[in-house]
């Protein structure tokens, strides 16, 4: 769903960026990778900080120049946390995504670009670009890592596609909440309990239970909840009991 965007990074000077970078894509389901003139690659530093994206630094667009990097792109962000003399149509990261991701793909090519470690990009690459792209940070220090600016940029594109990413464990709450009467069963049940175990008194048992009833109201336990506390409840008696 993301595939028409290509992140394009200029001149890197610290390979393990790029590693970083990668890792930060493949994390957002995004694989358009492009590096004009980086000053190391390949590097082993690069893929150990890959963690698993190499895939991405295997088939990543090598150019020469960034004219060359945006020859197929459309439309041109240019990311920069530096003000310029002149100013550029800007929009945030997430108004980026808000304003050009789809739900259905698209034939449009978008280019976000990402200057150098030290001085980002310079003038003559912003001429390229059709928006400056902001990361909205606390003004004093502005300054983003490489991987973890793109990293954001591509987190807003992803939430923005409509993409969920769902763990496949657990019960996914499919167990049904307890209803009404369960639920007044098992504050009778506690009720007495508290009474067998003398940490209630008869006379003051109404204010502590209206308490607990809204402690465990606010909770909303589901059967199975409720059946490990009325288990806690039966042994509690049990055991008083002996």
């Amino acid at each position: 769903m993301l595939a028409n965007f290509k992140i394009i990074l200029v001149e890197t000077s610290h390979p393990g960026n790029i590693g970083g970078v990668a890792r930060a894509m493949k994390n957002m389901g995004m694989d358009q990778l492009c590096l004009v003139n980086p000053k190391i690659f390949p590097s082993a530093d690069a893929t150990s900080r890959a963690s698993g994206a190499s895939d991405l630094l295997n088939t990543a667009e090598i150019c020469h120049s960034l004219h060359d990097a945006l020859a197929d792109c459309q439309v041109v962000f240019g990311a920069s946390a530096r003000d310029r003399t002149i100013s550029w149509p800007e929009l945030t990261a997430r108004e980026c995504a808000e304003k050009f991701v789809s739900s259905e793909p698209s034939d449009t090519k978008i280019a976000l670009v990402f200057g150098r470690e030290n001085s980002g990009l310079k003038n003559h690459e912003l001429d390229l670009c059709h928006y400056l792209l902001r990361i909205p940070c606390n003004p004093a220090f502005s300054s983003l890592n490489l991987a973890t600016a793109v990293q954001v940029v591509c987190y807003e594109l992803f939430v923005a596609s409509g993409q969920k990413s769902e763990s496949s464990i657990g019960d996914k709450n499919e167990t049904p909440l307890a209803s009404t009467q369960q639920m007044e069963l098992f504050y009778e049940h506690m009720q007495q309990t508290l009474l067998d175990i003398d940490f209630l008194h008869p006379e003051k048992s109404i204010s502590i239970m209206r308490r607990l009833r809204r402690i465990y109201n606010r909770i909303s336990l589901d059967t199975k909840e409720l059946d490990i506390l009325r288990g806690i409840l039966r042994f509690s008696q049990n055991h008083n009991n002996k």
